[in-house]
């Protein structure tokens, strides 16, 4: 049996939430469609020793700050599923868990979302699916024959499991310099960091709030037609989180340019030096959540939806969310997801009417 609503949003995650938020504000019906079985989306899936960029009061969705986590400045991942998990408590938004969108299709004035726990007929949807069911994994020569262990971001919790083995950590963004520290520090794993270019590190005394601000700063200058100031990417890479900066500071953060190739027991440089290695971690990033758009026909250039802010522009009734930059200043982060998580609702809200 089909049933009806006004909105749709797909995903349960901190940007479904966002969403949900404001178009309770609107006075609108709707209904948000979560693939995971519990709150707190890809935060449940963090691995262990992962904390937050910024301290909790500037980790917020919108209406409820994140409490202090006691004894923390900056939360860990477990609070943070605590904290969404109160918060959709606290809104009473109707999610429904273990629904996970197979297809968003045009259905005359309507869009039809189906799901594995019915069909919904929307007169608008929010996709809020996120990027982390879509591991992105390079074409490295030899990747095939190389019989070692391989793990992405996903996959890995702990050095648990890793003791006295030759662990390659590929990727040099946060979650590449996070995961080398945490093996690195542990002292039983012989780790050696990867990455294309020489890391960049910011400035310590950076964090999420400072890169909130220069995120925002960047898009209202391109919005007011003046010279790109270069965002975050300007000052650098890597966040120095407290683990960063203690196995930087003790030399265990000292990465390798990229290998050529995979040999079956490690890898080969392009100078022909070698390295043995018993697993492999691609930290190497994700891509946008989006097939169950396929059959709307809205893919662009890298896989993309084409959008105007979060609008889609082959399809008004469509609204993409928290992905990156692309739909919105700082949206795939707690704090900078609730302002295109209004103006989302806002614009739906006129379409409506």
């Amino acid at each position: 049996m089909t049933q009806h609503t006004d909105v749709v949003v797909v995903g349960g995650g901190q940007a479904g939430l966002a969403a949900g938020y404001h178009l309770r504000r609107q006075g609108l019906d709707f209904v948000i469609l979560d693939a995971g079985t519990a709150p707190g989306g890809s935060w449940r899936h963090m691995w262990d020793s992962l904390h937050l960029f910024s301290p909790a009061g500037h980790s917020s969705l919108p209406g409820r700050l994140m409490p202090a986590q006691p004894g923390e400045t900056y939360p860990d991942a477990g609070h943070v599923v605590d904290y969404l998990t109160d918060y959709e408590k606290r809104y009473d938004l109707p999610v429904q868990h273990g629904a996970r969108v197979r297809a968003v299709r045009r259905d005359g004035g309507r869009l039809l979302a189906e799901s594995e726990a019915g069909t919904w007929r929307a007169r608008a949807v929010i996709s809020a699916t996120g990027t982390w069911s879509r591991p992105f994994l390079p074409a490295v020569p030899g990747r095939s024959v190389f019989a070692g262990r391989q793990l992405h971001t996903v996959d890995y919790r702990s050095p648990a499991g890793f003791g006295g083995k030759r662990v390659l950590v590929v990727g040099g963004g946060n979650s590449g310099a996070q995961i080398a520290a945490d093996l690195a520090l542990d002292g039983r794993v012989e780790t050696t960091w990867v990455t294309r270019r020489p890391p960049r590190f910011l400035p310590d005394d950076i964090d999420g709030r400072a890169l909130f601000d220069v995120a925002t700063a960047r898009r209202r200058a391109l919005d007011a037609g003046r010279g790109d100031t270069g965002g975050v990417a300007s000052l650098g890479d890597i966040v120095a989180v407290p683990p960063v900066r203690a196995a930087r500071d003790a030399g265990l953060l000292s990465a390798r340019p990229m290998f050529a190739r995979f040999t079956a027991d490690g890898v080969r440089w392009a100078d022909g030096s070698q390295a043995g290695a018993d697993a492999v971690i691609w930290c190497t990033g994700f891509r946008p959540a989006l097939s169950h758009l396929a059959p709307l026909g809205l893919r662009g250039p890298r896989g993309r939806v084409p959008t105007d802010g979060t609008r889609a522009l082959g399809e008004p009734r469509l609204h993409l969310l928290g992905y990156g930059d692309w739909t919105g200043p700082a949206s795939a982060t707690l704090i900078g997801v609730g302002r295109t998580a209004r103006d989302a609702a806002r614009d739906i809200a006129g379409l409506l009417a």
